[in-house]
């Protein structure tokens, strides 16, 4: 495990949830240089192929790509050096693949210095209930703990979870690695920790937000892919996150949706 982040001074990433590439291209262009880090996941990867991963690397911007890798190690494998190749500084591996599949990523990611492999633990859609249905009893947090001591076993930098499980994760993990946490929404026009009316309960990370919907960014074909907490069970605000723990925060419909993208995004980072 490495501990030098490529991320270390820009601590929000801007989740381009898009389902084409000049959606994206716009709220890039929207936010200029206020914006150094992306997140691309496996709807925009899927649809618009890897020449936007590549190019925002190659424009300098810190590329985070959510993959969520879950195969045979070599396949794992493989992809992380894809990753690489591209110039990703981030990549993510399903951690329920067992040590097996992270192990393999973190030996492949060796080869490209600046890639970190971050172990998704429990998406954060998932409940206790959707834990049931798989044969899991453990709760989300039980399984989250559990699944990032595996992670920390096969080295792998830092992980993915939720705002609620962020303080509990730091304590577990120590200062170093990374605990990076989608689900991460502003409210509207609110300070920045503040939870939005109508949402679900509270838990370890505060501030859990309710849904609205999408719109289109600039008027473009492409849409943004969900409401506000865009389908996240689990979701909270920057504010609570970094509070709890987080070192990096992921926020898209609230930047993408908003009329000012660089002024929520100042809003997002003045919680860090």
């Amino acid at each position: 495990m490495t501990t030098d982040s490529p991320f270390a001074d820009r601590k929000v990433i801007v989740a381009l949830d898009f389902d084409d590439r000049r959606a994206a291209e716009e709220l890039v262009e929207r936010l200029g240089d206020a914006c150094d880090s992306y997140k691309i996941g496996l709807e925009l990867l899927t649809a618009a192929g890897p020449g936007l991963a590549r190019d925002l690397a190659e424009r300098g911007h810190e590329v985070f790509l959510d993959l969520k890798l879950f195969e045979i190690p070599n396949s794992v494998a493989g992809a992380v050096r894809a990753a690489g190749a591209l110039g990703a500084s981030m990549v993510t591996v399903h951690s329920m693949g067992g040590t097996g599949i992270m192990a393999a990523a973190v030996e492949a990611a060796r080869e490209f210095p600046r890639l970190r492999v971050l172990a998704l633990t429990v998406v954060t859609s998932m409940t206790a209930g959707d834990l049931a249905d798989i044969g899991i009893g453990a709760d989300t947090e039980e399984q989250v703990l559990r699944l990032a001591r595996l992670a920390v076993g096969a080295g792998c930098d830092g992980v993915i979870a939720s705002p609620r499980e962020a303080g509990l994760l730091r304590r577990l993990l120590g200062p170093d690695r990374l605990i990076v946490t989608p689900g991460v929404t502003l409210g509207p026009d609110g300070p920045v920790g503040g939870a939005v009316a109508g949402s679900a309960g509270g838990g370890a990370g505060g501030g859990v937000v309710g849904g609205s919907a999408g719109r289109v960014v600039g008027g473009s074909a492409g849409r943004v892919v969900g409401g506000s907490a865009g389908g996240h069970a689990r979701a909270g605000t920057p504010q609570a996150a970094f509070a709890a723990g987080a070192s990096h925060v992921v926020v898209g419909r609230s930047i993408a949706r908003a009329a000012d993208p660089v002024a929520a995004l100042r809003r997002a980072r003045a919680a860090s």
